[in-house]
C-alpha cells in the first residue's frame, strides 16, 4: 500500500499564529489545571466523609 505525505504550510506572518497558538495552548493548561483540582477537591471532600462506603464500592467482585 502506498502512504501519502501531506504537508501544509500556513501563509502570512507566523510569528503571530504562533504567539497566539502559545497563548491559547497556555491558557488550555491553565483550566484544565484548575478542572482538575477542582475534582481533586470533590474527592478528598467525600472520602473525608465515607471513605469506607467509597472504597466498597469499588471492591472487584469475582469476575470483574
Amino acid at each position: 500500500m502506498a502512504q501519502e505525505q501531506v504537508q501544509r504550510q500556513g501563509g502570512g506572518d507566523g510569528d503571530e499564529g504562533a504567539d497566539g497558538a502559545a497563548a491559547a495552548g497556555q491558557e488550555r493548561r491553565e483550566k484544565l489545571g484548575e478542572d482538575v483540582d477542582a475534582i481533586l477537591d470533590e474527592i478528598d471532600d467525600v472520602l473525608e466523609e465515607n471513605a469506607e462506603d467509597f472504597v466498597r464500592a469499588y471492591v472487584q467482585k469475582g469476575g470483574e
